[in-house]
């Protein structure tokens, strides 16, 4: 079974959505799940590493994300909205090879068994 995450939200928005994402990600790959995580709209700014954690706010979710990522959960970013969205547009994602496109997710969503959007 493979399920895909799709996060749309910017990652410190006031909301608990992205970190409830990333916890869910963490507890179906550690139940040996197949999990892949799509990040688009101004959810982009969760895969850049010059966006901080708010003072506010309990967790790094850039830190959680790379965690994932470094632990084998296949990630992939919006190509386009790289220079499009987030509060840091045109910034680089943390690794260049996370950029994809729409055909990424396209190929992604009709290969899961379930699509779950944040």
């Amino acid at each position: 079974m493979a399920t895909l995450i799709i996060l749309n939200h910017q990652p410190y928005d006031g909301s608990d959505i992205t970190y409830n994402a990333l916890r869910l990600v963490k507890t179906l790959h550690k139940r040996g799940e197949v999990v892949q995580i799509f990040i688009m709209n101004d959810g982009v700014d969760l895969a850049r590493d010059n966006t901080l954690k708010p003072e506010f706010y309990d967790f790094d979710l850039v830190a959680i994300l790379k965690e994932l990522y470094h632990d084998g959960v296949a990630l992939k970013v919006c190509g386009t909205c790289q220079a499009r969205c987030g509060l840091n547009k045109n910034e680089p994602y943390f690794d260049k090879n996370i950029k994809a496109t729409m055909q990424d997710l396209a190929s992604w969503t009709m290969a899961a068994d379930r699509v779950l959007t944040f």
